[in-house]
């Protein structure tokens, strides 16, 4: 019997009913020696149908945990299948994690199994066998370099595929018994969140509540079947599993793995993938890169492309206001069209993009108008882990910088008293795994799920996210203190990496800031100023003073008494390795405060200077300190009065 739409409620089945009614259509691609390979739906289905039963033949079991780790590859992708396929749960973790972060999560978690894209993160989990006592077997899918490993728990992806087939043949009609049973409550995969205050905490998500979400995203997006998707993120963030996974199952498009994490931008520019989901420090890299160019440009490539860009910002901006664009402007904007933006979006591989997002972060406005300007159709998703990735999203005709969009339908919000956003839907996760009270705290006797997030409502119906609600706080005047937003106008410049701010009952605003270190290295070389090293440049005078008058620009669009007064340049950038930032890059403020206090005491007692002890960690887990004299820098007045 053919299934309805409404029997298509878990993962598994929605991949039989492609290999049925899209069998001969690209499914998934994998650019391997430069050359794109590509497996259809019929045999995407066969792969995770021969892993699945090899699984079963391992004597892997219902209710189970399969992790993933290495980058984006068809075969992470059909193990996390084939496990959910036996009832079991899928487990994605980053692959650059350190081990101690590795082996908190698949301890956690009571990894059974784990599929390892290649010798280095074989290599992690060897080093940690001994601390899992839980896990059974290691497969890997890259055999290059393993050759002489003897370990009669270590197989290779194909030996399990092989011992599926024979398992088949054995057992007919197995791997369809065992899709049968599942149901839309069972947990399809636990997704850990970036624990920006302690250790991760492991988000259950039900087949009901990805598939009903992805159908959600598919009622207010534009989705087709012959789409084109760049699977470049993290497996483990939850964007991708619902993007590259969830999504492409229920919409059936195409999904393309780079060949490396080093060749994306390359691979993106050659693919040209028609929908695009990027975190807002993919959008400022590409920023970035443009405004590079840009300076390096001859003097009249220059003059050309800041006289179209700046046509193209005051036309973008009569859009959002609702207001018509003069026919000279248009004129110029076509032009534009020609001579700039075509060839920008060419390079940037965004030409064929129809619809392309920001979410994991707030993006900052000036950088999310120059995208619009040139003609990228770039719209802010809002969602959390909690929620399967997906709150809000913004219309086409309504993309704007300071809201997060319209509710997607059947997704209730409502304001709390406190200005904390709640959400109600059908995506809300079943709760964290061995955390029944966290999971109380979170989701209230209603429904409720409680995102840690400040924001309202706007007359248009659009959410507004103001920042995390523990994070907004108040200048020692009262005035309103938001450091997201503070420090996005300072990621605007191209040659500040991250930033961080303070000011809540302080008399005044102060940052650290991370320089980016190729761009202000370019800036450096060709000016004739040496440098040996990260630390050497940052603390040069010159960079100081170009770093003054950057944030002196993004003083000039704040309100007065929210303005950067000092700041400091860090000898290094925030580093997830050393817990500054999580995993998705977001700053883990209260340990980055505990940390820095010397910073924050000087920055308010009038201290020029601050003995700094960086402590680096290492991939392997060892740890230095490196003792440094860092200058604090006042953002004169004077700067401020030419701006």
């Amino acid at each position: 019997m053919t299934p309805t739409a409404d029997d298509l409620t878990t993962l598994p089945r929605l991949l039989q009913r492609n290999a049925r009614e899209r069998g001969a259509r690209p499914a998934i691609r994998e650019k391997d020696r430069g050359i794109w390979q590509t497996q259809t739906w019929k045999e995407y289905h066969d792969h995770v149908r021969d892993f699945t039963l090899g699984l079963a033949a391992l004597g892997f079991r219902r209710g189970e945990k399969l992790s993933v780790i290495g980058d984006n590859r068809p075969r992470l992708y059909w193990a996390q299948l084939a496990a959910q396929a036996l009832g079991g749960i899928a487990v994605p973790v980053y692959p650059e994690s350190l081990a101690r972060e590795l082996q908190y999560v698949w301890g956690h978690a009571e990894a059974a199994i784990i599929v390892a894209e290649d010798q280095e993160q074989v290599d992690k989990i060897i080093s940690l066998r001994d601390q899992l006592p839980g896990l059974r077997h290691v497969i890997y899918d890259d055999g290059r370099g393993l050759a002489q490993y003897r370990f009669d728990w270590l197989k290779s992806f194909d030996e399990v595929e092989e011992m599926g087939r024979r398992y088949g043949a054995e057992h007919p009609g197995a791997f369809e018994a065992e899709v049968e049973q599942g149901r839309p409550d069972d947990v399809a995969m636990i997704c850990y969140t970036s624990g920006t205050t302690g250790n991760p905490k492991g988000a259950m998500l039900t087949h009901a509540n990805v598939v009903s979400t992805a159908r959600t995203f598919m009622s207010a997006e534009d989705v087709r079947a012959n789409d084109e998707w760049l699977c470049y993120l993290p497996m483990a963030w939850v964007g991708d599993s619902l993007y590259s996974l969830v999504l492409s199952l229920a919409a059936g498009f195409c999904c393309n793995c780079p060949e490396s994490p080093e060749t994306v931008q390359r691979d993106l520019r050659e693919l040209g993938p028609t929908t695009v989901l990027a975190p807002p420090r993919i959008w400022e890299n590409m920023l970035t890169s443009v405004q590079v160019r840009a300076a390096d440009a001859t003097p009249l490539k220059r003059r050309v492309y800041e006289r179209f860009r700046r046509t193209a910002e005051e036309a973008e901006i009569l859009r959002a206001d609702g207001r018509p664009v003069p026919l000279g402007l248009r004129i110029m904007c076509a032009l534009g069209e020609f001579f700039v933006y075509g060839p920008v979006r060419d390079q940037l591989g965004l030409r064929r993009a129809r619809w392309a997002y920001t979410g994991g972060a707030p993006l900052g406005p000036d950088t999310f108008r120059f995208f619009r300007s040139i003609g990228v159709n770039l719209k802010q998703v809002y969602g959390s882990t909690e929620s399967s990735a997906l709150i809000s999203i913004q219309p086409d005709a309504e993309a704007n910088p300071t809201t997060a969009g319209r509710p997607c339908p059947g997704i209730e919000v409502k304001i709390a008293d406190r200005g904390e956003v709640l959400i109600r839907s059908r995506g809300i996760f079943k709760g964290y795994y061995k955390a029944e009270e966290a999971t109380r705290e979170v989701v209230d006797g209603e429904g409720w799920f409680h995102t840690g997030d400040a924001g309202f409502l706007d007359p248009r119906g659009h959410l507004v996210i103001i920042d995390r609600a523990k994070d907004v706080g108040a200048m020692g005047d009262g005035e309103p203190f938001a450091p997201q937003f503070i420090e996005n106008k300072l990621k605007f410049s191209p040659y500040i990496r991250e930033a961080v701010a303070f000011g809540d009952q302080k008399p005044f605003v102060t940052a650290m800031v991370a320089i980016d270190l190729n761009t202000v290295g370019n800036w450096a070389e060709r000016r004739g100023i040496p440098y040996t090293s990260y630390m050497d440049l940052s603390q040069k005078p010159e960079i100081r003073d170009l770093i003054r008058e950057e944030i002196a620009k993004g003083n000039a669009t704040l309100p007065e008494s929210t303005r950067i007064r000092r700041f400091l340049l860090l000898t290094k950038d925030l580093e997830a390795d050393d817990a500054e930032m999580t995993r998705t890059r977001k700053v883990r403020r209260r340990f980055v405060a505990e940390k820095y206090a010397s910073v924050i005491d000087a920055f308010y007692s009038g201290g020029t200077a601050v003995e700094l002890s960086t402590l680096i960690t290492y991939e392997d887990g060892r740890q230095a300190s490196i003792q440094s004299r860092v200058s604090i820098a006042d953002v004169e007045a004077e700067t401020l009065a030419h701006v």
